[in-house]
């Protein structure tokens, strides 16, 4: 039940941030924008320390010799997203052109897309944090996972909305529009089963995948969503708020794991 639990919440986050399309008006301003993306930021950034680096620093030992798969993860996940961010065409989180190659993809689809790709981290965070505790690994515990999965479900409200409120502003109809929206975080339990299936029972390449997740995840928040969090007048939003969502993730990965 804990695991199911662990796998669902993160997307109930992203069906709650969608539902926003329902009651609010046709465009997010951007002092909310702002303040969205950036808490989502803050809670990215503890959940990659505390829950992935944290554990795999720990399980991996001291030392340089022992710690070159945390080192070698890391490194290797900020390169998948490089990769993923360079040849999937995809909308910039408030960006109104395409980057990537060219493509006929609309811009509604390319919107899914830049959240689908954030999400893929976030779910192998979840899925070998996860797949760790199915293994009885010591240093991760069902209250560390369950405090990750609430830290991804926290965060994946604004990105749920960040797709369903301007598909709403292009002319979509409110139920598809959350639709749209709350199917966008589909990708984050698939890529989380997807690595608790890939890890199986061999917990050695445990250190090297939490870094990877990490890198991956940082990844994101450095080349996206701080960058958007900071434009306009109100660029001091997004920080406090990022510094909000950092403190609230760190209190949940210390107070539970």
């Amino acid at each position: 039940m804990e695991i199911l639990i662990g796998l669902t919440v993160p997307m109930l986050g992203t069906v709650l941030g969608a539902s926003t399309v329902l009651l609010l008006r046709d465009r997010i301003s951007q002092i909310a924008n702002n303040a969205m993306l950036g808490f989502a930021s803050g809670i990215m950034v503890a959940a990659s320390f505390w829950s992935l680096l944290q554990p795999a620093l720990e399980q991996s030992g001291e030392g340089l010799a022992n710690n070159w798969p945390v080192l070698a993860g890391f490194i290797a996940g900020m390169a998948f997203l490089l990769l993923l961010d360079t040849f999937i065409p995809h909308q910039h989180t408030d960006s109104k052109t395409a980057e990537g190659p060219k493509s006929s993809l609309s811009r509604s689809t390319k919107m899914i897309l830049a959240v689908a790709l954030h999400n893929i981290p976030e779910g192998m965070a979840v899925g070998v944090v996860l797949a760790g505790v199915i293994n009885g690994d010591t240093n991760l515990t069902v209250a560390g996972s369950l405090a990750l999965s609430i830290g991804m479900a926290i965060q994946n409200i604004p990105e749920g909305a960040i797709i369903s409120v301007p598909l709403r502003g292009e002319g979509k109809s409110r139920g598809r529009a959350f639709l749209m929206g709350a199917l966008s975080g589909a990708v984050e339990p698939i890529a989380a089963v997807a690595t608790i299936l890939f890890l199986g029972s061999n917990t050695g390449s445990m250190p090297l995948l939490l870094a990877f997740a990490a890198g991956a995840m940082l990844y994101v928040v450095v080349e996206e969503l701080i960058p958007s969090s900071q434009h306009g007048r109100h660029s001091n939003v997004g920080t406090v708020c990022f510094a909000a969502g950092f403190a609230i993730m760190m209190v949940l990965d210390t107070v539970m794991g």
